[in-house]
């Protein structure tokens, strides 16, 4: 069995070369993966379809304003942003961080300290992972492993129903709305096809609840979304 180990990949959106070749130097060296979008669009594409890790944003982008990238970004993903812009105002900072983002850099940077921004973002973003356990009914979800079984036997998930199990506990006990889910999962452009949710959610049921036709955990919010509940 493969021991190889995956390293978080980094989105860079930033539209001059030199800087892009400069973090890519800076990050590959610490053993990160980058991938490169050197305008807005194709930053939220990227994002959208890749799905990296963390993003490093400039404000100053020649298509739409970074401040316009990182507002989209937050109406359906929460991945870790770190700001990097020659924009060092207080002001701006402030303006940023209360946009979504985690964390605001200013140019000219210092490679170990950019480094050391992005690994605490990443340990923040993976807290909710490591805190260990989340258990209802004779399920239990581990996290840190990816690991779900039900009555201590394990159950095989697809990438996209651990998805949206995660964002289902994650956000316990709230509504969460059929439009958010489909952001979260497959994107800004699926936001309309609901079909695709009602088959996972569905999937889920069968896997998880004792009921399926009876949920007592995945519940739908008629007409909304759906709600998790531990009860």
């Amino acid at each position: 069995m493969s021991t190889e180990t995956v390293h978080p990949e980094v989105l860079v959106i930033d539209d001059e070369t030199q800087i892009r070749r400069l973090l890519r130097v800076t990050l590959e060296g610490a053993g990160f993966r980058v991938r490169e979008a050197d305008s807005g669009q194709l930053g939220l594409a990227e994002a959208a379809t890749k799905r990296p890790e963390a993003i490093i944003l400039d404000l100053g982008l020649p298509d739409l304003p970074g401040l316009e990238v990182l507002k989209r970004l937050r109406e359906w993903s929460r991945l870790p942003v770190l700001i990097l812009s020659v924009r060092g105002q207080e002001t701006d900072k402030i303006e940023a961080l209360d946009a979504g983002a985690d964390d605001y850099l200013s140019k000219p940077f210092g490679g170990g300290e950019l480094l050391a921004r992005l690994r605490a973002m990443l340990r923040r973003a993976q807290s909710l992972e490591e805190e260990s356990n989340v258990r209802f009914g004779d399920v239990e979800v581990d996290f840190a492993r990816r690991a779900v079984t039900k009555a201590g036997a394990a159950v095989k998930l697809t990438p996209k129903e651990y998805a949206l199990l995660r964002l289902l506990l994650v956000h316990r006990g709230k509504v969460i709305t059929h439009r958010q889910i489909l952001r979260e999962l497959w994107g800004p452009r699926a936001e309309e096809q609901t079909q695709y949710l009602r088959v996972y959610m569905t999937h889920l049921r069968q896997k998880l609840e004792d009921e399926p036709n009876q949920p007592k955990h995945f519940r739908t919010e008629s007409g909304v979304g759906y709600r998790f509940t531990a009860e």
